[in-house]
């Protein structure tokens, strides 16, 4: 009897939804049982919420005192903590939560290491925060001052002006293992010189960062192994200093 119905059905109408008139094209897609009953249950679910909502603030006490009220600012109609402030940067997290404090500490002492093997073959001879002095070199006339060259007045090669530092005079130049100054080989000298200066710079500032998050984890570490003594936090955290406390002074049996 069953393979009769089915049979029956093989040779059925199949169904077809109506669609949207030609015209009314312009309107979109003609709204089907299955997306009136999706937007249906998602108005029925917000409704609910809202009522669950207006409930809690009726029963809500007026006279209810939260923390919240105090530690946050209404900025554009959103409610946003006053406590926002990020203390870490992002390599500081990245170091931080992969690594511990004694492989810190020994990238550090190498930084210190290599930035004393630098500053040793470099001698800080032209370092770029010592003061920029400056030679004035009076004339008598406005043409001396447009014809002035300061080789002839200094007496020196001319690739050697714009040095601070052992700037020889053509008459000890002469005869001597520098007589004929390549200046490629000093130009090629003088980068040479600043990539050092700048590679010195970028480790000052590597250590520096190294000893920030050093200092960080140091008092972490502090804080969980001093739950129970009591203490004052005298300066926040920021990302160039760990936060400063004041603990209480215990005197020691």
């Amino acid at each position: 009897m069953s393979s009769w119905k089915n049979a029956s059905k093989a040779g059925a109408r199949s169904y077809k939804e109506r669609s949207q008139p030609a015209s009314r094209s312009h309107l979109g897609a003609l709204e089907k049982k299955k997306d009136y009953k999706q937007r249906a249950i998602d108005h029925q679910r917000k409704q609910n919420t809202l009522k669950v909502l207006t409930q809690k603030a009726l029963a809500r006490n007026p006279d209810e005192f939260y923390f919240n009220m105090v530690k946050t600012v209404k900025k554009d109609g959103v409610h946003q903590s006053k406590q926002d402030t990020e203390v870490y940067t992002p390599d500081q997290k990245k170091l931080m939560f992969s690594q511990d404090q004694r492989y810190v500490n020994m990238k550090r002492s190498s930084e210190l290491k290599k930035i004393e093997r630098l500053k040793s073959s470099l001698h800080l001879i032209d370092a770029a925060d010592q003061p920029q002095n400056k030679h004035t070199v009076f004339v008598a006339s406005k043409k001396e001052a447009r014809n002035f060259d300061a080789a002839k007045h200094f007496g020196t090669h001319p690739a050697l002006v714009g040095r601070r530092f052992n700037r020889p005079t053509m008459e000890s130049l002469q005869g001597g293992e520098f007589a004929d100054i390549d200046e490629s080989a000093l130009q090629t000298a003088t980068e040479k010189k600043k990539r050092k200066y700048q590679e010195l710079k970028k480790r000052i500032e590597r250590e520096k960062h190294l000893g920030i998050i050093s200092q960080k984890m140091e008092r972490k570490k502090q804080l969980l192994q001093d739950k129970a003594v009591k203490k004052k936090k005298v300066a926040a955290e920021t990302k160039e200093a760990a936060a400063q406390y004041k603990w209480q002074f215990k005197r020691k049996r």
